[in-house]
């Protein structure tokens, strides 16, 4: 087994992460990533894209153009690399990741990041119930499995503007009809990020050393987190905190929107009766209604602890993201 330390390693180890590909640079997530990379003028960021996207690459991000059927492609475009994070939309074949381990292991890419964002897959209940668990597990052991590559995830809970922009299966409010239906009350506090948060978690951990310098060396780094998760957040926050933000940010009054109370697991069966009938937005019901069970296991934080301090961080507003989130929502934000 290779020593751990870099003291110990060839002549001409560099320890620190000087290149990163990114596939989906892009894209709603990815571009805050990609962009997180840039600012720290460590990294040379390239961009793994297809010929024919349409989306628009931050400054500072080069492009190299694959066939995601073509393997030589891809291990040509990632040879060299020591880090690969990995972002993509749900529509992507489901075999793409697959292909990208593969071709990662060939040309040799020490860490590769899947695309597995968002809960704590570790929890077991959590995992099965949320039907994300057993895919993101699948991811990593794929990963292991090339006996090349190491994975690490980021857990981050879910996208806050994101998930504000997407509807009311989300955070159960309707910006349009103002309409808020809180689970249990309204008052279970879980785990939400931004989009910037995440882009500069995954910044300040490929811009730790790589490596210990020995034994006795016990600062953060890189190798820290081989094979695990690495968590961080925004924010820990509730749909009551989520609703006192929008107001302030919009001026709306309690007067002017309707409310309900639902139980968390009876909205969370009710998404799961929407989507074994076909409707895919049932399952984005079960997935944030399962998150704000009163248990705590939206609560990854208290569970495992943050590497927020270790990473450096910032603290945030929860208002700033609001204003983010009324933008998007302005803007007749889609996901598709």
């Amino acid at each position: 087994m290779p020593s751990p330390y870099a003291k110990d390693q060839p002549s001409g180890f560099i320890n620190r992460i000087e290149r990163i590909a990114v596939v989906g640079a892009g894209g709603s997530i990815g571009q805050h990533i990609a962009s997180e990379l840039v600012k720290t003028g460590k990294h040379t960021v390239t961009a793994l894209t297809r010929p024919d996207s349409k989306n628009k690459l931050p400054a500072g991000v080069t492009p190299v153009y694959v066939d995601y059927n073509d393997e030589s492609s891809l291990v040509a475009a990632l040879r060299g690399q020591q880090f690969l994070v990995i972002t993509m939309a749900v529509t992507a074949p489901p075999d793409t990741q697959s292909k990208l381990f593969r071709a990662a292991a060939k040309a040799g890419v020490p860490y590769v990041m899947p695309n597995g964002y968002g809960s704590d897959f570790t929890n077991d209940a959590l995992a099965r119930e949320t039907l994300r668990g057993d895919v993101i597990r699948k991811l990593v052991k794929e990963i292991e499995d090339t006996q090349v590559c190491s994975w690490i995830t980021l857990v981050c809970g879910f996208w806050y503007e994101f998930s504000m922009a997407r509807g009311e299966e989300c955070f159960g409010l309707d910006t349009q009809k103002k309409r808020l239906t809180f689970m249990d009350g309204g008052n279970t506090k879980i785990n939400i990020s931004t989009w910037e948060q995440c882009g500069r978690a995954i910044a300040g951990l490929v811009s730790l050393k790589e490596l210990p310098e020995d034994a006795n060396d016990t600062s953060p780094t890189v190798s820290s987190w081989k094979n695990k998760p690495l968590y961080t957040a925004s924010f820990l926050i509730s749909q009551r905190d989520i609703f006192e933000s929008w107001k302030r940010v919009t001026g709306d009054r309690d007067e002017d929107w309707t409310f309900r109370d639902e139980p968390s697991h009876e909205r969370y069966a009710r998404g799961r009766e929407r989507l074994q009938s076909g409707d895919k937005m049932g399952y984005v019901q079960m997935l944030y209604s399962r998150q704000f069970y009163p248990n705590g296991d939206g609560d990854f934080g208290a569970k495992h602890g943050l590497a927020n301090d270790l990473l450096g961080l910032p603290r945030e507003d929860l208002d700033e993201g609001t204003r983010r989130a009324k933008a998007l929502i302005e803007s007749g934000y889609a996901y598709h």
